[in-house]
């Protein structure tokens, strides 16, 4: 039996171990993982019934479940909760893409780094509020600006997380790839691919976060529909209620959204065996 065979068998029976014991521990995490804001609701929920709080500023869950039910309701929730969301998935499809070829370029080439890092680096630092005017007069006030400012957010960590990752390869790597004499191509694909992908999944986590920090700010750019424009209407119209729910929204559908990368992503990095894995 050769080393390789040795170790496929040992990853199978690692994989069909990790599978049986997946449920119980799926569970468990998502217990501990409500354990915190759920204490924090019950706490906040008794300080207003017992009068330590009025509840005006700061509503507690029980309004914060009314408002959510009357959107609901009257299907303003599902009309709202699509756009953010198609917005977000456009942007950060653009964004993403963008980030990957020059965050690319820029790892493999010296030259194409010199010319074009700098600029990105200082472009980088721009808060996204800033965009906002220039966006309009660019593509106006409907949905290309929108999706286009969501890019923005989402294109910069992907760009630094892969092009960071492409030059922090170890070179001892690289080299033993060329005494095989493999291709660019071949050197590409099983040498550097599977080296930045770990940063690489990182770096789109942490551009689909900034995706949904900046849809607020698009969504101020005259939308009459999404979550951004809930809070803009909740703050008009005195809502509090209406603005906590929209913000709980956002961190459902984010974390949601986040758990879709990494579930995703899972399968191509089952290879790793880190500190997690090792179950010490």
């Amino acid at each position: 039996m050769t080393a390789i065979e040795v170790l496929s068998g040992q990853l199978r029976e690692r994989i069909a171990g990790n599978r049986t014991g997946a449920r119980p521990a799926i569970w468990k995490r998502f217990l501990l993982s409500i354990a915190v804001p759920a204490g924090a609701f019950l706490l906040w929920q008794a300080a207003v019934s017992f009068g330590f709080s009025s509840g005006r500023l700061v509503p507690p869950p029980s309004r914060i479940i009314a408002a959510l039910w009357q959107l609901a309701q009257n299907g303003e929730l599902y009309r709202h909760v699509a756009s953010t969301c198609l917005r977000v998935l456009f942007g950060f499809l653009a964004g993403a893409a963008a980030g990957v070829v020059v965050g690319t370029l820029t790892g493999f080439f010296t030259t194409a780094r010199a010319l074009v890092d700098p600029s990105l680096q200082a472009l980088r630092a721009i808060p996204s509020i800033a965009w906002v005017p220039l966006f309009i007069l660019w593509f106006g006030i409907f949905e290309t600006s929108k999706v286009m400012l969501i890019a923005t957010g989402v294109f910069f960590p992907v760009y630094l997380g892969l092009s960071t990752a492409l030059l922090s390869v170890d070179r001892k790597i690289v080299e033993v790839g060329r005494i095989f004499r493999l291709s660019g191509l071949e050197l590409a694909r099983r040498i550097l691919f599977p080296a930045v992908l770990p940063a690489l999944i990182v770096a789109l986590r942490a551009g689909l976060g900034l995706g949904w920090m900046f849809v607020v700010a698009a969504e101020f750019m005259g939308a009459s529909e999404g979550l951004g424009y809930l809070l803009v209407d909740g703050q008009q119209l005195g809502k509090p209620d209406q603005i906590v729910a929209a913000i709980i929204i956002f961190a459902i559908i984010g974390k949601l959204s986040d758990g879709l990368i990494v579930s995703i992503s899972a399968p191509l990095v089952a290879w790793q065996d880190n500190y997690k894995k090792g179950g010490t």
